[in-house]
């Protein structure tokens, strides 16, 4: 007879390499937006990676294979979510052409600050004096980062910042219809609302990829995110999301090695200062959730 103690285990173990292998993927969907956003303009990047997704996911779950995908208890909030989600597409997108991928990752991990914040008054969920804490001490990590005043900060740390913030708005938002709706059915609408906004845009922003090469990471930016997504869901089918959670800040290991590799970008040492002490406190934000409720919804770190 098998030992559930040690299935358990396995099936963690399990859950956290795909964890790990979705922010992996996310890493390489940031590096390819920004080297695509060197020299094309955003929201063509943009439009192409939801209409990829959205075709990718098609493939894979569709209204025709699934009757029930499309029927959803809260029409207006798939549709703020899916808003949310390509609004922090956009801002991230822009960010990166400015920013290395280490600066503008370091700001985005103050999402769950911001979470806990909104959460109070949006999902009733209240917060005590040590997430509090954990949350300032976040902040201030944002700010060593920024370095607003100290000659550091460039106007680009905004774009971030709004990206955090509709990031923010997103969880709120997929927390709130995840009580009613099934993972298949939000992930459709998200991509939907993404495909109907962008594609309008599309042809006043398209310009001829200068090569083969980027004609298939333009493709690939859609792909990537599509797998990343996938891996995340069965990485959280297998194991519960405190557990998962902490792995999401391994998405800087792989901004770091790529901002080197690929564009030769070394984090400053503010960067990895205020990196540190985002993601120190992120995790004990963690830890106190998991504390105080004995579970930890999850944040999509991409």
């Amino acid at each position: 007879m098998p030992d559930p103690t040690h299935e358990q285990r396995r099936l963690r173990l399990v859950g956290i390499a795909l964890m790990s292998g979705a922010v992996a993927l996310f890493a390489c969907l940031d590096a390819m937006a920004k080297y695509l956003g060197g020299h094309m303009e955003p929201l063509q990047v943009v439009a192409i990676r939801y209409l990829t997704a959205f075709l990718l996911a098609l493939i894979v779950s569709n209204p025709f294979t699934r009757p029930g995908l499309l029927k959803t208890m809260r029409p207006a909030l798939q549709i703020v979510r899916g808003l949310m989600m390509l609004l922090t597409t956009i801002f991230n997108f822009l960010a990166f052409r400015y920013l290395q991928l280490d600066e503008a990752l370091a700001i985005m991990f103050s999402t769950p600050f911001l979470v806990a914040i909104m959460a109070g008054p949006l999902l009733g969920e209240w917060i005590g004096w040590r997430r509090w804490s954990a949350i300032a001490v976040g902040f201030f990590g944002v700010l060593v980062v920024i370095r607003p005043g100290l000659g550091g900060m460039q106007w680009a740390a905004l774009l971030s910042v709004a990206a955090a913030i509709f990031y923010a708005g997103y969880a709120i938002a997929t927390r709130m219809v995840m009580r009613h709706d099934s993972s298949e059915t939000t992930l459709f609408y998200a991509n939907v609302v993404g495909v109907v906004i962008m594609l309008p845009i599309l042809p006043f922003v398209w310009t001829a990829p200068p090569s083969g090469f980027d004609l298939m990471l333009l493709f690939a930016v859609g792909a990537f995110g599509s797998a990343g997504h996938f891996l995340l869901i069965l990485a959280h089918d297998r194991a519960p999301a405190s557990v998962l959670s902490p792995f999401m800040y391994t998405q800087l290991l792989w901004a770091v090695t790529f901002g080197y590799l690929v564009f030769n970008n070394v984090p400053s040492h503010w960067t990895l200062a205020g990196a540190a002490i985002v993601v120190g406190s992120g995790l004990y934000l963690l830890y106190r959730e998991q504390k105080v409720r004995g579970t930890v919804a999850p944040i999509e770190p991409g």
